[in-house]
């Protein structure tokens, strides 16, 4: 009860902070942050600076620390779920044990809907239910379309390819079961944020080498897409970011075991061969990310292989921009857009 009190607090502290004139919230965070040509949206560079007085991190020494705190964070900058939305509980039978999962469903859409299943990011050793749950309600309310998110393993417990395995389970379970979700299994997209956008990249290049069925849209936001390689942006980005190097260093050692496993394309999707006949995509690549070339670089391999691929470059936002939609209105505008791509690819 004492936790929940805290975090309601801080909630109202972060409010407060983000409603602040403009003006004011540069007198705060100080001059603006100028990097490879970019500039930090104020609101991103505000974020970090609550971060950074509050102790904030994506990892500590700790995994369940780390765990429940990433969770707890959607209580603080997360945002509210529409009243709209309304949820059901979904268990899928997985490679290895039982897949939970969440149903979200806006009241008034048509039956049979659209479907988004949404992979939660984490780095594959961290994100639940719980920590996406505002970012996948709000993506069915302004999407128009019914979302799932499972809660696939997590190293270190279960390494890979154990999330790329409940991944694609859970998309055989929306075809097989598609009568009994009330969705449309000819408009079902994938889609998902940092490590689950990796998995919905996964699913869509597995589903359509197989023959299908496959998905008929990828929503990625932010992904991880290559883990053989540094890029420039893992240099430049590295640090102050919140996602630091460190962190990415030590959640694929968690994740990928040996090493070798790096370069399977259910780990590294971008260095598949052939990218001929996966679904039209949306891409959103974040300015001061480690992770922005990377992405940048698999869409631009998608478009060479004539899937219909949008790049929205969002110069000057930070990794993670899905979870604070609760921190002032930016995040929040920018989880819209790729929602209105979401809603043109299922014809929603």
């Amino acid at each position: 009860m004492a936790g929940s009190a805290q975090l309601r607090v801080r909630a109202a502290i972060v409010k407060g902070l983000f409603a602040l004139p403009e003006r004011v919230q540069r007198f705060l965070v100080g001059k603006p942050v100028r990097l490879d040509g970019q500039e930090l949206a104020i609101e991103a560079q505000l974020l970090l600076l609550v971060m950074k007085l509050s102790g904030a991190k994506l990892l500590y020494p700790s995994l369940t620390r780390s765990r429940i705190a990433m969770d707890a964070g959607r209580q603080v900058v997360g945002g509210a779920v529409p009243d709209r939305v309304r949820t059901s509980e979904v268990r899928i039978p997985g490679a290895g044990e039982d897949i939970p999962a969440t149903l979200f469903r806006p009241s008034g859409i048509a039956a049979p809907s659209a479907l988004l299943i949404f992979y939660h990011g984490g780095g594959f050793v961290l994100g639940s239910r719980e920590s996406h749950h505002s970012a996948a309600a709000f993506l069915a309310d302004r999407a128009d379309v019914a979302v799932l998110l499972p809660e696939y393993r997590l190293a270190p417990e279960y390494p890979f390819p154990a999330a790329a395995e409940d991944a694609l389970s859970t998309f055989a379970y929306a075809v097989e079961h598609a009568a009994e979700l009330s969705i449309d299994p000819r408009r079902i997209a994938v889609g998902g944020d940092s490590a689950g956008g990796n998995l919905a990249a996964v699913v869509a290049q597995q589903t359509t080498r197989a023959g299908g069925p496959a998905p008929v849209f990828q929503l990625l936001l932010y992904p991880v897409v290559d883990a053989t390689a540094r890029r420039r942006s893992r240099e430049l980005f590295g640090d102050d970011f919140f996602l630091t190097d460190k962190d990415m260093t030590r959640m694929l050692d968690h994740y990928a075991r040996p090493e070798s496993d790096r370069a399977d394309v259910r780990m590294s999707p971008l260095l598949a061969e052939d990218l001929s006949g996966l679904p039209p995509a949306y891409l959103a690549a974040c300015g001061f990310d480690p992770l922005r070339d990377e992405g940048e670089a698999y869409a631009k391999r998608l478009a060479d292989f004539g899937v219909p691929t949008t790049l929205d470059k969002r110069s000057d936002l930070i990794h993670g921009y899905a979870n604070y939609l609760g921190a002032g209105t930016y995040f929040a505008k920018a989880l819209d857009d790729a929602a209105d791509a979401l809603r043109a690819g299922l014809g929603s």
